[in-house]
């Protein structure tokens, strides 16, 4: 029993299974016959009916009745044919042969893509056709508005265009009859080919007016400014020759000839109205005879330099030696009595050849100078070098003069420093002996000695010959921090002298009632009395503090407010 009702329930489950697989491409099949649908109701034939407002003459009638055939083809074969699969797929469905009803579907939706992609076509040329015809339309009247005033303008202006009227005539004939080829190729009905002759049209009418536009102001240069500049620049030249200019690297006559000749040339071009390589050309030329005046004018201008600045470079590197002379006497001074490092001497001796060194190249240069054989802008880029090399040198003199002053300045400095030293020194004695301390602890004596032994190194550095200011900065800074330890370490060995007494003096109250406080206060006196204060004061307090907590911030107070 159980056996057959799995059976039934197996059944039962295939048949809904079943059910919802065939509603499945049912439903699939439905979505085809929607796009089927949407394809037979597309409004082909309304816009092929556009087309009959239009001359049904040449390519507009041969692709009317193309479109016409694509599309009866559509209705009457295609779309049949896709019908036929249709009941296919359906069929295969209803027998549970779904793989070849998949099979079938995805040819309907091929050949559903190539009939859209047909469609598609026709209305993208049918498009370009009746939009051509509207654009000629609309666009021509301008054409022949921009022709009559090009025209007019030609005609009342012909004499600034010269010889290039005629080419620019025959320019605006050949749009005339590229007219009578669109009035033509329209009352045939080819609309596609009278397109592409209005844009022709409109090319052709923007190149003559920009040509018109430029023309004549290339007429001008090419006709009278250049020439002008060109002859300008010749005279010039020959005066600058006369007057003794060395100016053969220029190579200024094949340069001049060369631009002659291309001039000519563009000329010719423009009498022909080819204003585009005539613009490009005479824009060429006027930069080369810029060019040419930016040279010259570069050898006038360091002409000039050279007059001027020769005779000043003269004084100021005579001045120069003379300063350094003086430097290298001062050096053999200072080396008697301070000792000057071999890379400063070396420094010195350096700048001395180079001084020499420059001399001899700014003589070499007056002889230049003088027989007037070399390039004038030549000559002043080496007398700019010459003086920036003075410039770098005078640095350089100027850096080791410092340091010679330095080391006078820096001994003064040192002595003045071990003047202050040794005050401070008497200073901390009258300390030592108006706080009436009892003696000194041996680490404080170690201090004392120590500081007066880096005080007479640094007065033994400085009395040496010649002195070595190198080495009297490392004793100073030795008698510096040992001077400074002492000072801080007396004011310290003072309050511990002064609260070792104090607490000692208090603790004694406490003597016949702590016997432990007794016997430390008995050490610390010891201790005091070895002038071990610190020690001394550290017993004390460790003691008291027993007895009495606070006892050492209690003193301190009280010697605050008694010194106050």
């Amino acid at each position: 029993m159980e056996y057959i009702l799995g059976i039934v329930i197996l059944v039962i489950a295939l048949i809904i299974w079943g059910y919802f697989l065939k509603r499945k491409h049912f439903k699939e099949i439905d979505q085809l016959e929607a796009w089927k649908m949407d394809i037979m109701n597309r409004p082909i034939l309304e816009e092929l009916s556009k087309v009959k407002q239009l001359n049904m003459t040449g390519e507009t009638e041969e692709m009317f009745e193309r479109w016409r055939k694509e599309w009866d083809a559509i209705i009457t074969v295609y779309l049949p044919d896709v019908e036929e699969l249709f009941f296919d797929a359906e069929d295969y469905v209803d027998k549970y042969r779904l793989g070849k009803s998949k099979e079938v579907q995805r040819m309907i939706s091929t050949k559903l893509t190539d009939i859209v992609k047909t469609i598609e076509k026709i209305l993208m040329e049918l498009n370009d056709l009746v939009g051509s015809e509207e654009k000629n339309r609309v666009e021509i009247e301008e054409i022949k508005e921009s022709y009559r005033k090009i025209k007019k303008d030609l005609l009342a202006h012909r004499h600034t265009f010269a010889k290039a009227a005629d080419p620019l005539d025959d320019m605006l004939d050949e749009i005339v009859e590229i007219l009578k080829q669109y009035e033509e190729a329209t009352e045939n009905g080819n609309y596609l080919n009278a397109r592409e002759l209005v844009l022709s049209i409109k090319n052709k009418l923007a190149t003559i007016q920009t040509r018109m536009d430029i023309i004549p102001q290339l007429l001008l240069d090419g006709h009278s400014s250049l020439p002008t500049s060109i002859s300008e620049l010749k005279d010039g030249f020959k005066e600058m020759v006369e007057q003794g200019y060395s100016l053969e690297h220029i190579e200024f006559e094949t340069e001049i000839l060369r631009l002659e000749a291309e001039l000519e040339h563009y000329n010719v071009q423009l009498n022909l109205a080819e204003a585009e390589v005539a613009e490009k050309g005479i824009n060429e030329i006027f930069d080369h005879v810029n060019l040419l005046y930016d040279l010259l004018e570069k050898e006038v201008l360091s002409k000039q330099y050279l007059i001027k600045n020769e005779n000043l470079l003269k004084e100021n590197l005579e001045a120069f030696e003379y300063e350094n002379d003086k430097l290298k006497a001062e050096t053999a001074v200072v080396r008697h009595s301070y000792h000057v490092t071999e890379s400063e001497l070396s420094a010195q001796k350096k700048l001395e050849k180079q001084i020499d060194k420059l001399i001899k190249r700014f003589q070499l240069l007056t002889l230049k100078i003088a027989d007037n054989a070399t390039i004038s802008s030549v000559l002043s880029d080496e007398m700019k070098e010459i003086e920036a090399i003075l410039n770098e040198l005078k640095v350089e003199h100027e850096v080791f003069s410092e340091k010679l002053h330095a080391l006078r300045k820096d001994e003064l400095q040192a002595r003045e420093v071990l003047q202050e030293l040794r005050k401070k020194m008497g200073d901390t004695s009258r300390t030592i002996s108006q706080s009436n301390v009892p003696g000194l602890p041996e680490r404080y004596r170690d201090l004392l000695s120590e500081a007066k032994e880096s005080i007479e190194d640094v007065q033994s550095k400085l009395e040496e010959n010649p002195l070595d200011m190198g080495s009297v900065h490392i004793f100073l800074e030795k008698a510096i921090a040992s001077v400074t330890r002492l000072y801080e370490n007396t004011e310290v060995l003072i309050e511990e002298m002064l609260l070792a007494e104090k607490v000692i003096q208090y603790g004694n109250r406490y003597r016949s009632r702590y016997p432990a406080v007794a016997e430390a206060l008995r050490t610390a006196e010891q201790y005091f009395r070895d002038y071990e204060y610190e020690r001394a004061l550290e017993v004390a307090v460790s003691a008291i503090e027993k007895v009495e907590p606070g006892i050492l911030d209690k003193i301190e107070a009280n010697m605050e407010e008694v010194h106050s």
